[in-house]
């Protein structure tokens, strides 16, 4: 049983019309805005008895007014708000992925050419490929990204790109010899090809000095060359060296892909075969910001011999044999250092006139026979 109203305190029905209108009037108008506002003095009064009819059960379900009510549409409000800014965000989001899905991590729409995917590292090489990289997105290389469009984007750099096969004993050499042998062609070839005072043309000191002085003729013409460069002696045949009056490296990162194995040698120790490529991207010395790359390819034969039976310097290596494969530089030019070309100049040297190779394709080997000068399919 609801207790009866006093006289002075009007029933819910008792409220004057005019007095519920202007109530609805400014409840309308709260929920309209974000922030609530203070009611009128007529809405307190109202929302007061309706408070003390409330709690004595006098007012009808549904009818609640006040602070609580206000509160909620204020949250309301602010909501509404929010997904309004975030639709804008979401909406600009959307478009802005549909003109370049890349920007989103992995692949989510198989597009199958998304930065990250094309960007994610190879795995070692450890035999020789069966065919050619696949082709890369014609993308121009920068001082920011001098790896775009190229292959090499996702070779390891440096000398993390020279991983030693596992050691193991080969006839009478052991297991340990095999590892020095391996260890000592990987100095050798980042002396020769990686360390930056030698690619910026300096004497490749570190290199020369895993070379055993006493093998006849290599030092010697090796010397030579790297003081009086010519056809018959050219250093870049062994080392990679750029001028630095004509170009300078972009970054502090060279690409590097190849592998190594081992056997048994024939100076009583064990012979290393090593095959790697290597890519530098270069610009003008001169200020243009143009950015090029030169690729080159050594393959090389050292042997890490038996100094018991042997005249020769223990570990230093014999250098067997070497041969290279330089792709965009220009031909016949013999003065000791590579002559990558850019884009936008004229070619230099000697016209090409051999056939086009991809210098990315470690799946060949390196043509012994052919003496002209060719291009590349793509740098």
């Amino acid at each position: 049983m609801s207790e009866k109203p006093s006289d002075d305190q009007p029933s819910a029905s008792e409220i004057p019309d005019d007095v519920w209108e202007q109530f609805i009037r400014d409840t309308e108008r709260d929920i309209h805005t974000s922030a609530p506002k203070e009611p009128s003095a007529r809405a307190r009064m109202v929302t007061e008895r309706l408070r003390r009819q409330d709690e004595r059960g006098e007012v009808p379900p549904g009818w609640r007014t006040g602070p609580a009510w206000q509160e909620m549409n204020g949250r309301a409000g602010r909501r509404r708000t929010l997904w309004t800014v975030l639709g804008v965000t979401v909406a600009v989001a959307v478009a802005v992925v549909a003109l370049k899905p890349s920007l989103l991590p992995g692949d989510p729409f198989g597009t199958g050419g998304s930065q990250a995917t094309e960007a994610s590292p190879l795995p070692a090489e450890t035999t020789a490929p069966s065919a050619p990289p696949a082709a890369s997105d014609p993308e121009i290389p920068t001082l920011d990204e001098p790896f775009a469009g190229s292959p090499a984007l996702r070779w390891a750099d440096g000398e993390a790109g020279i991983v030693l096969p596992a050691p193991k004993a080969v006839g009478p050499v052991s297991k340990d010899r095999v590892e020095q042998a391996l260890k000592l062609t990987k100095q050798l070839l980042v002396g020769a090809n990686l360390d930056p005072k030698a690619v910026r043309g300096a004497r490749p000191e570190a290199a020369l000095s895993l070379l055993d002085p006493k093998q006849p003729g290599v030092l010697d013409h090796l010397d030579t060359a790297l003081r009086s460069p010519s056809r018959k002696h050219d250093p870049v045949t062994l080392f990679s060296r750029f001028d630095p009056d004509e170009v300078r490296p972009v970054g502090d990162v060279i690409k590097t892909r190849g592998r190594m194995t081992f056997e048994k040698g024939s100076q009583g120790g064990v012979a290393v075969h090593a095959d790697y490529t290597f890519v530098y991207p270069v610009v003008r010395a001169d200020g243009p910001t143009e950015v090029t790359r030169t690729i080159v390819r050594r393959v090389l034969d050292v042997e890490l011999a038996d100094p018991a039976r042997y005249r020769v310097t223990e570990g230093r290596l014999l250098l067997m044999e070497y041969d290279q494969e330089i792709g965009n530089s220009a031909c016949d030019v013999h003065d000791g250092y590579l002559h990558p070309e850019f884009p936008s100049s004229e070619p230099t040297g000697a016209t090409p006139s051999g056939p086009t190779t991809d210098p990315y394709d470690r799946s060949r080997d390196i043509d012994h026979d052919q003496d002209a000068c060719g291009t590349v399919s793509r740098t």
